[in-house]
């Protein structure tokens, strides 16, 4: 639950978040207008602009404009740097500064930062702000030199260093922003790795672990000192191997004989595909298939993984697995006949099942009253447009080819919905509503007819 500063009139940490996204998306919005942020040089639109650096601030990955071939180098550092500020969170980064610089950081700044980083105390937050960082760029450097090793052997050694770089910091913060339409065509993505286990694999392992959140992987890195991990842990592990096994083996049955997608590829490349577009989906939003030609089903597959997303606490968007688990142990315990949701053998709390239930609720409210507006102002069909409510609203950065095509008043709708997902609609509620005051009574209990 969002906590509020001991200090009249004061700021709550929620409005901070709100206020601190806003800001940054302001400056990358004049930014990325620049004539120097555009290869051509011409100054790129306001609408788009804007659009761009919501997208990379809110770590969602949709394009109105290619990234490899519209942007300069400098375009292209603006963007990637909104990527690192956005997935780690501009709290994060600014409490770095204060520490680097000896500055005491007070419980304001604490607060907000276990907003930010979605921890359930202040306890060890410090603690585990340093390992945030730590692990953030171990990975990105890992993972930008593992990816350059491979690209070294298509382009020359700068290029693919730079682009090893790009690709690990966009991939690990799931923001799915690529510049391989400067190599293979304009919005090319990874398509031409397609078949490549290398790439597949780094890049899987990049949005997965960028998906289960900091937290997690503290957890597995001391687990071998500790010998035990959280429930929340737990809960995050099972249930997105799941999703990921669930969500593959779907993707498979439905594709199999598509001749857009899988139809012609070895069994072996058809179920390597599939993994790689079963956790893409679920934040990550870089393809190596071509979404648009995906059969009906599978596209709607896709939008309910995207809908769950990832893990609290990561850089991942949509209402979270913990919260899609905590709905059905819901489901479970009810046609069971028991009174609490249990999982390994913990059992959790009121305050828990209502978060879940009300994150859940508004996010559902907010995707289809988006999609029946965006429905309203464009002459499309619907599932493709509710398949970008839902991509920008989960910050998975997947796109049936609509964005580009989209008209400005529609665009700006999504950099709402991108704002709204990256911050949580829980947490804009908590921005705008009013302290709420205990209540001193409790109304006699009532029945009604359920079912």
């Amino acid at each position: 639950m969002a906590k509020t500063i001991p200090k009249s009139g004061a700021l709550t940490p929620a409005k901070v978040l709100s206020y601190g996204f806003g800001i940054i998306i302001i400056l990358g919005t004049f930014l990325l207008s620049l004539g120097p942020a555009s290869a051509d040089g011409k100054p790129m639109g306001l609408i788009d602009a804007l659009f761009m650096a919501t997208s990379a601030t809110c770590v969602t990955g949709l394009a109105v404009v290619d990234t490899g071939t519209h942007f300069s180098l400098f375009g292209q550092v603006v963007l990637l740097l909104l990527v690192q500020i956005g997935g780690l969170g501009f709290m994060v980064i600014g409490t770095l500064i204060a520490l680097a610089f000896n500055r005491r950081i007070s419980l304001r700044d604490r607060l907000v930062l276990q907003e930010a980083m979605n921890h359930n105390s202040m306890e060890n937050l410090m603690t585990l702000l340093r390992r945030v960082i730590q692990y953030s760029l171990v990975i990105e450097v890992i993972g930008a030199l593992l990816l350059a090793a491979r690209w070294a052997v298509d382009m020359p050694l700068g290029q693919a260093l730079y682009f090893g770089l790009f690709h690990s910091i966009s991939i690990f913060n799931n923001a799915g922003f690529d510049l391989f339409g400067s190599v293979h065509g304009k919005f090319s993505g990874l398509a031409e790795y397609a078949g490549d286990p290398y790439v597949n694999i780094v890049v899987m392992v990049l949005i997965f672990l960028g998906g289960i959140g900091f937290i997690v992987i503290s957890d597995l890195l001391h687990y071998r000192h500790t010998r035990k991990l959280t429930l929340h842990s737990k809960v995050v592990l099972s249930m997105s191997g799941i999703l990921v096994v669930a969500g593959a083996l779907l993707i498979l049955l439905l594709e199999m004989k598509n001749p857009a997608t899988l139809q012609s590829e070895t069994f072996g490349d058809k179920l390597m595909s599939s993994f790689f577009h079963s956790i893409s989906s679920r934040s990550g939003g870089v393809t190596t298939l071509s979404v648009a030609e995906m059969e009906h089903s599978t596209q709607f597959l896709l939008i309910i993984l995207m809908f769950i997303g990832a893990a609290p606490g990561s850089t991942g968007g949509g209402i979270k697995v913990t919260v899609f688990a905590v709905l059905l142990g819901a489901m479970y315990a009810m046609l069971r006949g028991r009174e609490d949701i249990v999982f390994f053998r913990r059992r959790l709390s009121k305050e828990s099942i209502m978060r879940a239930i009300t994150q859940t609720w508004l996010a559902l409210i907010l995707v289809v009253l988006t999609g029946m507006v965006l429905s309203t102002l464009e002459d499309r069909e619907f599932l493709p447009l509710l398949f970008e409510t839902t991509s920008a609203f989960a910050t998975a950065g997947m796109s049936l080819d609509l964005t580009p095509r989209l008209t400005d008043i529609s665009k700006v709708i999504l950099c709402i919905v991108m704002f709204l997902g990256r911050i949580g609609p829980v947490t804009l509620a908590y921005a705008i509503t009013p302290k709420s005051e205990k209540e001193l009574y409790r109304y006699p209990e009532g029945k009604i007819t359920i079912g």
